[in-house]
């Protein structure tokens, strides 16, 4: 007889997907509304400025899109500041921290390397701007470029945060950010602390208190990733659809088959050289990798990347606060190594421009010491003109492939923070102090997450 009754039973707990699984969800219905937005057509054009008005499921879409941008971009001063210090502050607590620095700041430059060389011959054999149907009507110079100068001028602070105003033209002050200045003035403070000492602790203090609120209003804004991902996407195939995309399939082709390779060829190898499981790597590091592919931003995806880096890659929290922000800043394959590489190739076949031996050293050496210009925002447009600036090819090259950037950045920031978390992982085996029980243990759900009240590691799924 069932003495059980309906009180004994346990409620079945409505389990929601994993971070992962709600971004693929918000990657296929950003496809299916922007396709559906882009055959509504537009609403019309406006009569005084004869631009497109867009329909309203475009709008919204735009709307979702850029409302999460615009989040994450206002933590971007905050955050780089206080994670940059308090990340100084942490090796104190690293044996042979400046070996770590120096050999992490090494990796990045290998690996760099190896990416750009792989840009470099992709852009000779598909010849990406020979197969091409835009047109030189659309070529025109962008309006942010980049030089060696601006980048040398542009290391020196104008003020503490990097800030910098500017007129709107309707009578009201924006502000923008220079994350290169806020990187310089954060590493200034941080080893100023060092230097201090004793008497620092109470700034320090204040340092690692600030950062974990940031933190967790970043985790916040993280939590719309997947909403986020309908906009961004759907605004994407809304607003360019497949006609830009076939104007420039070859260099399309070209840029994802140099990130295909770089992410599925080099990472692996070198992964497996030190004797790691590529599969663990990759299931560890999805969640930042998927968040940056949303997002477009290092930066903005920085948390979560050394969060993955430490709770399910293994690599002690003081090295992994050090090594992650530096690497969201200045650690960049896919926009500074093969972006700049093919994209240089494609303006110098378009304008019938030869290039030699030198130049592509020049591609090369630009795309290693320069990629610091990138400095993890979106985009990677200022580090394209200083790429062409510095080989003399046309800046007006730029023009012809900004219609399909967004599209581009996507895989370039994957691929940008991939290598972020790579990085550390391979430094700590070199040194010994990655912790293999938890690299190769199973996968929790969504482990990498902050809990409300601890920072320890969600326990296993079963």
């Amino acid at each position: 007889m069932n003495t059980s009754t309906t009180a004994d039973k346990k409620p079945t707990r409505f389990r929601t997907p994993s971070f992962g699984v709600q971004v693929l969800i918000g990657l296929a219905l950003g496809v299916v509304l922007g396709l559906v937005a882009r055959s509504m057509g537009a609403d019309g054009v406006d009569a005084t400025t004869g631009e497109v008005d867009p329909n309203w499921l475009t709008e919204t879409l735009s709307t979702v899109g850029g409302t999460f941008v615009t989040l994450l971009r206002a933590v971007v001063p905050p955050l780089v500041f206080l994670a940059i210090v308090a990340s100084i502050a942490n090796l104190r607590d690293v044996t042979g921290a400046a070996r770590l620095a120096w050999r992490t700041l090494a990796w990045f430059a290998i690996t760099a390397l190896i990416a750009v060389v792989i840009g470099i011959v992709l852009g000779l054999v598909l010849q990406p701007g020979d197969h091409t149907s835009v047109t030189s009507e659309a070529a025109s110079a962008p309006s942010t470029t980049g030089s060696w100068l601006d980048f040398l001028t542009g290391l020196v602070p104008a003020n503490v945060l990097g800030l910098e105003g500017y007129d709107n033209g309707d009578g009201t002050v924006g502000f923008s950010f220079n994350v290169l200045q806020i990187l310089v003035v954060s590493i200034a403070v941080g080893i100023a602390t060092l230097k201090v000492g004793e008497a620092a602790e109470p700034f320090l203090g204040f340092v690692r208190s600030a950062l974990a609120v940031v933190q967790k209003v970043l985790w916040w804004i993280i939590l719309l990733a997947p909403v986020a991902t309908v906009g961004l996407l759907g605004n994407a195939v809304a607003s360019y659809g497949w006609d830009a995309l076939g104007s420039l399939g070859m260099f399309t082709l070209a840029v994802y088959a140099g990130l295909a390779l770089v992410v599925a060829g080099v990472y692996p190898t070198l992964l497996r050289i030190h004797g790691l499981s590529v599969r663990q790597f990759f299931s560890g590091a999805w969640p930042a990798i998927s968040l940056a592919f949303v997002s477009r931003s290092s930066i903005g995806t920085m948390p979560v990347t050394e969060s993955v880096t430490e709770r399910n890659l293994g690599v002690p929290r003081a090295y992994a606060s050090f090594a992650v922000p530096l690497g969201a800043t200045t650690k960049m394959d896919g926009c500074a190594s093969i972006y700049p590489a093919i994209s240089a190739i494609f303006v110098a076949q378009f304008f019938g421009l030869d290039l030699s031996v030198t130049d592509y050293l020049l591609i090369a050496f630009v795309s290693v010491i320069g990629s610091a210009a990138t400095a993890g925002v979106t985009g990677a447009t200022v580090m394209l003109t200083l790429t062409l600036s510095t080989l003399g090819l046309p800046l007006e090259g730029v023009g012809l492939l900004l219609a399909i950037d967004p599209i581009l950045d996507m895989g370039r920031t994957a691929v940008n923070v991939a290598g972020q978390a790579l990085v550390p992982t391979i430094v700590a085996r070199r040194e010994g102090i990655l912790d293999m029980a938890t690299y190769d243990a199973p996968r929790g759900r969504d482990a990498w997450r902050e809990d409300e009240d601890t920072r320890e590691p969600a326990p296993a799924a079963a």
